[in-house]
């Protein structure tokens, strides 16, 4: 099971916007995601590390095939619930809890800033070497912190690189995607090995206590 910590930044200006401490595993139905959302680290005048604020978790889980079962996000006291039905629908309430708005959209699955939301849209895709360089393209509808707008958007994937590496635990496969947003024609690499990320815009794998897992 991984474990371990992403810091998230800004990829434009690289300021500093969290980290993301998570654990994740397959299973017999798919696989589970669940991540704390906290504060940037900062040090003391002691020199010590201080302490980090939660400021929100994500908990996502996809069936064998990649599609979202359930996801459950948690933002500046907003609260969103999702699964993939009819494409994908969801429930947004507010921080008072008053009112809940629902949302469905002929999508494929769900997006943000998470780490998690990668890792799903590749098991979600398969794309495999044999293929080649040709896209992918995926609807996807992403929510926006801290308040979790939703915003549907178009992407496409493509695998341009998949590597084998030695390591001391064995042999890591490393996939290079390049992701292209069809809105804007921005591009950008999404390097993964398993369930984790190992680096993408925005995202830095900052600590892992065991190695990813392989998908079969």
């Amino acid at each position: 099971m991984p474990r371990g910590r992403y810091s998230l930044h800004d990829p434009h200006d690289h300021t500093p916007l969290g980290e993301e401490h998570f654990h994740c595993a397959p299973g017999p139905s798919g696989w589970r995601y669940v991540a704390q959302l906290t504060t940037p680290s900062t040090t003391g005048p002691d020199g010590l590390p201080g302490e980090n604020t939660v400021t929100g978790s994500v908990d996502l889980a996809v069936d064998e095939l990649g599609r979202p079962i359930r996801l459950e996000l948690h933002s500046a006291n907003w609260q969103v619930r999702g699964a993939a039905i009819d494409g994908v629908t969801w429930v947004r309430t507010d921080p008072a809890g008053t009112e809940a708005t629902e949302g469905n959209v002929a999508a494929h699955a769900f997006t943000g800033t998470s780490p998690a939301f990668l890792v799903a849209t590749a098991r979600l895709l398969r794309l495999t070497p044999s293929a080649g360089t040709a896209a992918i393209r995926v609807r996807l509808v992403s929510f926006t912190g801290p308040v979790l707008a939703p915003r549907t958007l178009d992407q496409s994937w493509a695998l341009i690189e998949s590597e084998t590496h030695s390591t001391d635990n064995g042999p890591l496969t490393v996939d290079e995607y390049q992701v292209t947003a069809l809105d804007t024609g921005e591009q950008h690499a999404v390097h993964i090995a398993g369930d984790v990320v190992l680096a993408a815009p925005g995202i830095e794998l900052e600590d892992l206590e065991s190695p990813p897992s392989v998908f079969t």
